[in-house]
């Protein structure tokens, strides 16, 4: 046992990243990697260390994910956010949520404290409740951002979709020293959504997947486009063909796109640790650690290294 080197990847979602925001992007992301990563270093599990990293990005409002979220057509926050364990195929989500800070550690207690896989709004609510977790004022997971665009988006003469570029669902993948892997992914969805409208970061194998026998992947983009292709499930089923990462993370993106038109942005480990970060958006904030070592980037191409000494 402890074979295997750990290795963690977070995204912090694909699309457009504004100019001002591109450090706060880079900083939020590679501080996850780091947290996900410390987990990992102390023996923890690779779900424990993708919760962690997910958590911290949900913390983080330069995210569209808990505290930063977009808001639906009503001008709330509803969350979706999925988790799944490789070892045994355990997986928890939950979606539509309000009014908790960190939907990620919801999904974990639907995976550990249920019988069932997917609990959704009124219901997820509730279960919140008999799990205790604290309640916080819907108010408090929004940013003026987030309530800037979306009375942009109410203008007559707006283009939703030209703001859905710049997306924002987080994620995070790991394998532990014990060879399993995890994922995790979170996200306050589409700007101006409709009540009630869920994408494909609650569903299992769109939003997510994790299988000790091929790898993890978690997913960001256009949520309808995800869910038409399983995205995350075509990419674990491509390395099980024999594909590395990285040419299983493009050959479906690029399906994705010529099939139903749609872009995105994965991170995706195999199970023999070889990790990938690849997008077919304009930008994808990732960063990784594997070997003590950070990498990390936003633009196609781009990739800083650093040692975790200077890190």
């Amino acid at each position: 046992l402890g074979r295997m080197k750990p290795v963690i990847v977070v995204h912090g979602g694909a699309g457009r990243i504004f100019k001002e925001r591109e450090e706060g992007c880079r900083a939020g992301t590679v501080r996850a990697a780091l947290q996900g990563y410390g987990v990992l270093k102390r023996g923890g599990s690779a779900i424990d260390a993708v919760e962690e990293a997910v958590r911290s990005m949900e913390d983080d409002p330069h995210f569209n994910a808990g505290c930063g979220s977009v808001l639906n057509e009503k001008g709330e926050v509803e969350m979706d956010a999925i988790i799944m364990d490789g070892k045994n195929l355990d997986s928890g989500a939950v979606s539509a949520v309000k009014c908790i800070a960190n939907p990620i550690k919801l999904a974990r207690l639907v995976m550990e404290k249920t019988k069932h896989m997917l609990l959704t709004d009124q219901g997820a609510h509730l279960f919140a409740r008999a799990m205790a977790i604290p309640e916080i004022p819907g108010e408090k997971l929004i940013t003026e951002r987030s309530r800037e665009r979306w009375k942009k988006n109410l203008e007559p003469d707006s283009n939703p979709e030209e703001f859905q570029k710049d997306l924002g669902t987080v994620g995070a993948v790991a394998i532990d020293s014990e060879g399993n892997v995890a994922c995790a992914t979170s996200t306050g969805g589409l700007s101006n959504k409709l009540i009630g409208r869920v994408g494909d970061t609650a569903c299992i194998g769109s939003g997510g997947y994790a299988d000790n026998h091929s790898g993890a992947a978690s997913t960001t983009g256009h949520g309808e486009s995800i869910m038409k292709v399983v995205l995350a499930r075509l990419i674990l089923y491509h390395m099980e063909q024999g594909m590395s990462p990285e040419v299983a993370a493009d050959t479906a993106l690029d399906h994705m796109k010529t099939r139903v038109g749609g872009l995105g942005g994965v991170i995706v480990v195999n199970k023999a640790g070889e990790w990938a970060a690849r997008f077919s958006t304009k930008q994808m904030s990732w960063a990784t650690v594997k070997d003590d070592e950070l990498h990390y980037g936003i633009y196609a191409g781009e990739e800083h290294v650093k040692s975790l000494g200077e890190a």
